[in-house]
């Protein structure tokens, strides 16, 4: 009887102690002041990143940037004009005046509305919402053939800083607001982003940072694997960042659909790449882990204003060095364009919202420790854009043996660049019945041409169906855009097929004509991705 209490009592203990272990394990705490310092050193790295690199912004595309960066704390200021910046503010807005659970709607309206200029899938996604194409279908590949760009990418760290150690809340905000822009790596960037974010806060340890928030997203999407060759190179060749770099640059420079047969290249996942490289060839050193992130080319003011972020998360604001708090603390009360926001209001606000969401996620928030239940990340279904598509050929819309015309077709010309003389720029016509013809073999096509203010509409046929009605107006914010995308496909049989535009003759009430432009036809092809392995040739 009394061995029998013994081991119970034993048993007991055992079991108190591996409850209490767990109970600690299952928790991280931090006291308000340090969480405020962390999301101020967060929105600070932002700020200092994009005005780091914005000098060099896609200055160096498929090849490593490798003038002088001249940047002093005064430049900072700059970042009030960086859409880095200002979009995600413009999420907080909308966050402030409908809830942190608004609809996908409402943030879309929000910044669509907003008196910035956007480029890419976000402008895109401004263009769907005007169009009465609403979040996912705005992002989708569907409507958006900027579905994989950097857009969410650069825009999600602020779901990060509002949850420190919960990525799993962030990453379904963020699986909701990045399907505004994005879909599969595109969104995946925003969600590897504020994963990133969400665990510096508790882990100082930049490999462990970055292998612990790869677990937010599919390990068979292409953003996942490319952050995972990143982590090869740079373990076997920790003190080389641009041998890495051009190992990498072989194998996924090219693989992007949007600008596709260029070395421009917006693509998320090579940029977070970037991002990636920047954090762990930087050691921690916040100027070598900028200059890395920009010397790596493309994007280059967006990649070293994220991984910034993810350092001042780490360091904390009130460690930062002392030239960039002072270029921060300068401006600290300036409002960035178009939102109600400043540096000071931003860390408020983020404050404020991460302690809510921490009480509603199982933490507590006291007045000298936050105790914050801890999140183990998840990854959501695999979503791919444009699987195997690749670029075959660009036809340019002069080319007479391709292209046929029906009514009024005239050609515009524009000033070139960077030739700065007039060049014969696109085809247009703006009568009713007036239409354009292309056939071609393969699996895609996208028509690009001109969103102008005096755009009209257009219903487009493929292989003698409707497919759908465009409208290529667009004078938002006094802003126009040449040679883009007005409509594509992709997933066709590969095969022969015929598209073509037969202008309606009508318009939007604003619009000042029905005209519609045609620059050329990018036509697709569907091929298996080669597998490729690392052969460290810079290995001796």
């Amino acid at each position: 009887m009394k061995s029998f209490n013994l081991f119970t009592t034993t048993i007991l203990v055992v079991l108190a102690f591996t409850a209490c272990k767990t109970k600690q394990a299952d928790v991280l705490t931090i006291s308000p002041k340090m969480l405020k310092d962390k999301i101020a050193g967060g929105w600070a790295g932002k700020m200092i990143g994009v005005t780091y690199g914005a000098p060099t912004e896609f200055r160096a595309l498929g090849k490593t940037f490798d003038d002088s960066i001249q940047w002093t704390p005064k430049d900072i200021r700059g970042s009030m004009w960086q859409d880095d910046i200002y979009v995600q503010l413009t999420f907080m807005m909308t966050m402030d005046k409908y809830g942190v659970d608004a609809p996908a709607k409402k943030f879309q309206e929000m910044f669509a509305k907003a008196g910035y200029m956007l480029w890419h899938a976000n402008v895109q996604a401004r263009k769907n919402y005007f169009d009465g194409i609403f979040p996912p279908a705005s992002g989708s590949p569907e409507f958006n053939s900027h579905a994989d760009d950097i857009d969410f990418q650069i825009e999600a760290d602020y779901l990060g800083f509002m949850c420190p150690g919960m990525p799993v809340t962030a990453s379904k905000m963020a699986g909701k607001i990045g399907h505004i822009m994005n879909y599969g790596d595109g969104v995946y960037g925003g969600i590897f982003l504020s994963a990133l974010n969400s665990i510096a806060f508790f882990e100082s340890d930049i490999p462990k940072v970055i292998d612990e928030a790869l677990k937010s997203i599919p390990t068979e999407s292409d953003y996942a694997k490319i952050v995972a060759d990143v982590i090869v190179l740079h373990k076997h060749n920790p003190n080389d960042w641009r041998a890495a770099w051009a190992e990498l640059q072989a194998k996924w420079g090219n693989d992007h659909f949007c600008g596709s047969g260029s070395d421009f290249n917006i693509d998320a996942k090579l940029n977070g790449a970037y991002i990636v490289m920047g954090l762990l060839y930087g050691d921690g050193d916040p100027l070598k882990t900028m200059e890395i992130s920009t010397r790596c080319g493309q994007d280059s003011d967006c990649n070293p204003s994220s991984a910034m972020a993810v350092l001042g998360v780490i360091i904390g604001f009130d460690k930062l060095p002392r030239e960039m708090k002072s270029g921060v603390t300068h401006m600290a009360d300036s409002l960035f364009i178009n939102t109600d926001y400043s540096f000071n209001k931003a860390v408020d606000n983020t404050f404020n919202y991460a302690t809510k969401l921490i009480a509603e996620n199982g933490g507590k928030v006291g007045e000298n420790e936050i105790t914050i239940a801890k999140q183990v990340p998840e990854a959501p279904a695999l979503e791919v854009s444009f699987p195997n598509v690749v670029l075959d050929r660009k036809i340019p819309v002069f080319n007479k043996e391709v292209w046929t015309f029906e009514g009024n077709w005239q050609t515009l010309k524009k000033m070139g660049w960077p030739q700065n003389e007039l060049v014969e720029q696109s085809k247009f016509a703006g009568k009713q019945g007036d239409a354009i013809e292309i056939s071609f073999s393969g699996t895609g096509i996208s028509i690009d041409g001109n969103w102008v203010k005096d755009g009209g509409k257009a219903d487009v046929y493929l292989d003698g169906k409707l497919a759908r009605t465009i409208d290529t107006y667009f004078y938002y914010n006094k802003q126009e855009h040449d040679n883009v995308t007005i409509w594509h496909v992709t997933g066709l049989a590969d095969s022969q097929h015929k598209v073509k535009l037969v202008l309606k003759g009508e318009k939007k009430p604003e619009s000042l004509g029905t005209n519609i432009y045609i620059t050329n036809a990018v036509i697709y092809k569907t091929a298996p991705k080669k597998s490729t392995s690392y052969k460290f040739s810079f290995e001796k």
